[in-house]
């Protein structure tokens, strides 16, 4: 990431959702009933947040308004497009402390997703100690 912290949001672009795709380490999990919610959000404040994305499209943050967009009536009142902002990250694992990151400050993460998810950086080589600092986590928790 460089260090221009509005770079992302320079990058806000209107794509078709269908380009987009969910990665495959995402521990947040969000009920049927919030999934309304988050529809009936948009409808009332319009799309507030951009889904963000790596340069190939996989969502880093923002796959639950990406699921959303792709029903009714999101999906004809959009037409099919969503907002998405681009984060390029020269190390993977940025992209995954900004998945956890995001989640983390919203809300909860379901145990089992989170231990692979810990497992998977710390067998890329990442610190206690760095995992801990990026993903907000006691080293504990680690």
């Amino acid at each position: 990431m460089s260090e221009d912290l509005l770079a992302p949001i320079k990058t806000l672009q209107i794509v078709d959702r269908k380009l987009l795709k969910p990665n495959d380490y995402n521990p947040n999990k969000v009920a049927e009933q919030n999934l309304k919610l988050l529809t009936q959000s948009i409808l009332t404040n319009g799309w507030t947040l951009p889904i963000v994305v790596r340069p190939d499209y996989t969502i880093i943050d923002g796959f639950h308004r990406w699921t959303v967009s792709g029903r009714e009536p999101l999906k004809s009142k959009l037409g099919g497009k969503v907002p998405v902002v681009i984060v390029d990250h020269e190390d993977e694992s940025k992209n995954i402390y900004g998945t956890v990151t995001h989640n983390r400050a919203r809300g909860t993460h379901l145990l089992e997703p989170m231990k692979a998810i810990v497992k998977r950086l710390l067998d890329d080589g990442k610190t206690v100690q760095e995992i801990s600092k990026e993903l907000g986590m006691r080293e504990e928790e680690i």
